[in-house]
């Protein structure tokens, strides 16, 4: 038993060692300043302009052979959050996605990438809009590296579904939180 937790102490063990320098950031949104009316929703009350943002990350560990991209509302008042954006099957080789990326018939994604339904009811970025008058809700950003090139599951596959396949096959993840709110 010993030499076998041994093995797999010494094949995980690299694997998250250096996931410490795993990060992710935003040129357009972050935690510092609240969400932009550029990134908001447009429906349910908002009038933003449902652009997704930029992200950049960097650091993978050692193993990684591709990532996924969620985007999540713990705060949203439906006892389960909201998933904001879910992509998929980002190629290993990718460390950044540009301003807009989330929009499906933009064609900014990789080749490859699929961004599968999140709460809104269908595919790619919902931005920001929670209920007049809440507190400023929540959005956590991460990206996660994944040790399985792709995820095989349907683009109608809901957020939850999604969330199991990448955390059955997740090595390493790295988020930031920003924040909006309506008065």
């Amino acid at each position: 038993m010993k030499t076998k937790f041994l093995v797999l102490a010494l094949l995980v063990f690299p694997l998250f060692a250096h996931a410490e320098n795993f990060v992710l950031d935003s040129p357009d949104v972050g935690p510092k300043a609240p969400i932009g009316n550029k990134y908001v929703f447009k429906g349910f009350g908002c009038e933003g302009d449902n652009v997704s943002p930029a992200l950049v990350w960097k650091g993978a560990p050692r193993g990684t052979k591709s990532f996924a991209l969620t985007v999540y509302d713990p705060d949203a008042p439906t006892g389960s959050g909201w998933w904001h954006w879910v992509a998929i099957n980002i190629p290993a080789d990718v460390s950044a996605l540009p301003q807009g990326a989330g929009d499906p018939a933009a064609g900014k994604m990789p080749q490859g990438v699929l961004q599968t339904r999140t709460d809104f009811g269908q595919p790619g970025w919902g931005g920001p809009c929670p209920p007049v008058g809440d507190k400023p809700h929540r959005y956590i950003f991460t990206v996660h590296a994944l040790g399985v090139e792709k995820l095989d599951v349907p683009e109608s596959a809901p957020a939850a579904m999604v969330g199991y396949m990448i955390n059955a096959n997740r090595i390493a993840k790295t988020s930031f939180t920003a924040r909006y709110g309506r008065k």
